[in-house]
């Protein structure tokens, strides 16, 4: 007797992850971990808007990795500066135009701040070091871009994600949802040198958490990937041609707290972006996809 479940055939990937119809948005699309979320969404059939505040970056994102065989698309947006409300609100403005709702907003725009490792026993020393390599405005830059502008960038966003809500049912409301890109440097008691950096990934964390518990009765989810190690401009300060990074893994074997001794592969992204962009009952969750570095280090 049929009891109503999935047959096995529903489990197949290309089903469970298939993004055909759905209309995603990603800021900090034209490089690193935003570009390998708009490459995996595209290659199962979505369209994805990149913002930056680089045109020519987008342009070129786009173009090189141009695939029609996934059935989506990659599509420069912007310019837009995730700092500026005016930016926003002309991208959500220009968006409206074009479609009346988006599946997925992924907040991943983000700066390194500055740096300085505190690897000094005398105060004296550990002062000087500190108070000279880093700016009351630096620290201020790296959490405006970090947690305010997500927090911003997703108020902006949410009417077109609540118009996602196409209810098969009474309990079927969480389909559209936002991700966050935090650090699993917002997750360790380790400083690694840049103390601003990591207390707005830990902003971030937190943030994600509130926006999930408030937004739900909006109907959207919230979720966040908190990424270790990836090739990216922010973990080597450069790309190629095609927008690309690279990160050999001998330059994460001699961090030495790296269990899988090696850096993420970008199709790793991938995989956690659409788990979060199309598993609707996951909630206010913290993916880390770290390779195992927070058993190491102390969190």
């Amino acid at each position: 007797m049929a009891t109503g479940g999935a047959s096995t055939h529903h489990f197949n990937a290309s089903k469970l992850f298939d993004a055909s119809g759905y209309v995603c948005v990603i800021t900090g699309g034209g490089t690193g971990i935003g570009l390998m979320a708009a490459q995996s969404l595209a290659a199962n059939g979505a369209r994805v808007y990149i913002l930056g505040r680089r045109m020519e970056a987008l342009e070129k994102a786009a173009k090189s990795h141009h695939d029609p065989s996934g059935g989506g698309e990659i599509i420069p947006l912007g310019p837009c500066d995730v700092t500026k409300k005016e930016d926003l609100e002309k991208v959500v403005k220009e968006l409206e135009g074009k479609e009346k709702y988006i599946n997925m907003l992924m907040c991943n725009a983000g700066v390194g701040g500055p740096k300085a490792p505190p690897e000094q026993e005398d105060a004296k020393d550990l002062k000087k070091n500190l108070w000279e390599n880093e700016s009351v405005e630096a620290w201020n830059d790296c959490y405006n871009v970090d947690v305010t502008a997500v927090y911003f960038t997703t108020v902006a966003f949410m009417p077109l994600l609540q118009a996602a809500i196409k209810p098969k049912g009474p309990l079927e409301n969480f389909s559209p949802s936002i991700i966050t890109t935090s650090s699993m440097s917002g997750l360790m008691r380790n400083s690694q040198g840049h103390f601003a950096y990591n207390t707005a990934k830990g902003a971030t964390v937190q943030l994600t958490k509130l926006m999930s518990a408030e937004f739900m009765k909006a109907g959207v989810r919230v979720n966040s990937i908190a990424p270790g190690y990836f090739p990216s401009e922010m973990t080597t300060q450069k790309s190629g041609d095609d927008q690309k990074s690279e990160l050999p893994h001998e330059q994460i074997q001699e961090k030495g707290h790296v269990p899988s001794a090696r850096a993420g592969k970008e199709e790793e992204m991938g995989m956690a972006v659409l788990f979060l962009t199309k598993n609707e009952y996951v909630n206010g969750q913290i993916l880390a996809v770290e390779g195992g570095v927070l058993n190491v280090v102390s969190s």
